[in-house]
């Protein structure tokens, strides 16, 4: 059992930032973890910056995370995921979604806008430990773009940072997601952790 593990969760409203989290929470539940999800911090409405935060550990007393702690960077956007940079250091696992969905404050003029080259070219740049994917197309392979989410976690469960095992995501999504859509979203879980251990082979 890990002592602590901080995961800030970035992207836009309607990525499912929020649903993220209570599944990665969740699933830390069922492994036996103290947890905290804090609320969602931004404009949580479609289209507005938003961020959450999932504290794990054997005690976890504060429900945010503090500036250059964060053991993760779970990015659901390119620009969301470097607006919230504050929050990590050198040694943060970034794991980012290079599929843009442009925020209202961009669209807006209210923030400057970067290339996903630029963005790219930062995240390599200063952080060693960096998985760039493209959720979207994952997504669409798995039946329907708005799992991006989802893949997303498949692909931070590839990786050795993540205290939950994979049974324990997946069974925190049968408690959370609608029987529904539970087959897409295990489909793309699934992809999503394939996609990940590839990419993990190809890094190395």
């Amino acid at each position: 059992m890990v002592e602590k593990c901080n995961i800030v969760i970035a992207g836009v409203g309607g990525q499912g930032v929020l649903l993220a989290a209570e599944i990665l929470g969740n699933g830390a539940l069922i492994e036996g973890y103290d947890v905290r999800v804090s609320e969602i911090h931004g404009m949580a409405q479609r289209g507005g910056s938003v961020v959450c935060d999932v504290r794990i550990g054997e005690r976890v007393y504060a429900p945010t995370t503090p500036d250059g702690m964060a053991d993760i960077m779970l990015g659901l956007e390119p620009i969301e995921t470097l607006r919230y940079l504050r929050f990590t250091s050198s040694e943060t696992l970034i794991v980012m979604n290079i599929k843009p969905v442009k925020p209202v404050s961009v669209l807006m003029g209210m923030v400057k806008d970067l290339s996903l080259e630029n963005i790219i070219q930062i995240i390599n740049r200063y952080y060693a430990k960096a998985i760039l994917i493209d959720a979207m197309d994952i997504a669409m392979k798995a039946g329907n773009p708005v799992v991006q989410n989802v893949v997303m976690l498949g692909v931070l469960a590839s990786t050795n940072r993540l205290p939950i095992s994979v049974n324990a995501i997946k069974e925190s999504l049968k408690q959370l997601v609608s029987p529904k859509y539970l087959e897409l979203n295990i489909r793309a879980f699934e992809l999503g952790l394939k996609a990940g251990e590839t990419y993990s082979l190809f890094r190395r």
